[in-house]
């Protein structure tokens, strides 16, 4: 339906308009994707993706949903947000060694 809101491809919740959400680069800006289409995701899973892995690994590769949604720490992640709501916000830990 065209009032649904969009579903995080991360998440696969519901991303409502009144909810924190930011626009994440399947590979960054800074290592060559200027020109990719960012996509629509929760503010939360865009802090956890990136908090999971470095830009280098980003890049090289985690640059599709199906392989962030497979590595270890984001599918931990994953099943533990889907018992939230969508408008849920919680800190995620800084990346070791910040």
């Amino acid at each position: 339906m065209p009032d649904d809101p969009p579903i995080c491809p991360l998440c696969h919740r519901p991303i409502p308009p009144d909810v924190a959400q930011s626009l994440h680069h399947l590979i960054p800006r800074s290592r060559g994707g200027k020109g990719g289409i960012p996509v629509l995701v929760h503010h939360i899973c865009h802090k956890e993706i990136h908090a999971s892995l470095s830009e280098t690994d980003l890049a090289r590769r985690f640059h599709t949903f199906e392989a962030l949604r497979a590595h270890p720490r984001l599918a931990k992640f994953i099943d533990w947000v889907a018992k939230r709501p969508p408008g849920f916000l919680s800190r995620s830990p800084d990346k070791p060694g910040r």
